[in-house]
């Protein structure tokens, strides 16, 4: 379960993210909704680990993400998966060396996991295949590989259909669920996309911070 209390962010003077409280149970999907610069993504940031609200706690399968004495980024990259907006692939890497990339940063020695998941995303011809070659739903599921390799409890994933028309929209919103399903994961996408709204019946809407 994933519980979110009394979160905000400041930079500085400057109150950038105020949310409501609210819990997720295990597998569910919910859809951050708000405008530009509503705080979808600090929040993302927070849930991922990577930024230490200003206030309020964040609470992972009964595991505190900001304890007092700060955790390594080893133990939060074993427990969130994060599918960013761009999707940052090392153009040097194959398909299948970026998803093993993941595993090697938390020490997963499992060396058959990122074959066999790239298989099972439909990727079995193009995982030696680097990014420039892949086409853009293709690269998308690599990314995907990626986030999930490592079994994360939580999956999240920032506007991953911004780029996407409807039929990829769609597919790209699919891949998701079948990610998360695979993991046994939460999965929390922040999106403004009208098209994909209703395919979410958790919405948490994050209104722009008055500071």
């Amino acid at each position: 379960m994933l519980s979110v209390r009394a979160v905000t962010h400041s930079y500085g003077n400057r109150l950038v993210l105020a949310v409501a409280d609210f819990e997720l149970a295990r597998d569910e999907h919910c859809a951050l909704i708000g405008s530009s610069g509503a705080g979808k993504t600090t929040l993302l940031h927070v849930l991922a680990g990577i930024l230490r609200p200003t206030a309020g706690s964040v609470t992972l399968d009964d595991e505190v993400l900001y304890p007092p004495v700060e955790r390594s980024d080893r133990w939060r990259a074993s427990r969130v998966g994060v599918i960013p907006q761009m999707l940052h692939l090392l153009p040097s890497l194959s398909a299948l060396d970026n998803v093993r990339l993941a595993q090697y940063f938390i020490g997963n020695a499992d060396s058959d996991a990122a074959r066999i998941l790239l298989q099972d995303l439909g990727l079995q011809a193009r995982m030696h295949a680097r990014p420039e070659r892949l086409s853009v739903g293709e690269q998308q599921r690599v990314a995907i590989a990626r986030a999930i390799v490592n079994k994360p409890r939580l999956l999240l994933a920032d506007e991953p259909t911004s780029s996407l028309d409807d039929a990829n929209a769609a597919r790209a919103v699919e891949l998701l669920f079948e990610a998360a399903r695979m993991t046994g994961a939460l999965l929390v996408v922040a999106t403004h996309d009208a098209r994909i709204r209703e395919r979410f019946a958790r919405q948490v809407h994050l209104n722009r911070a008055l500071s």
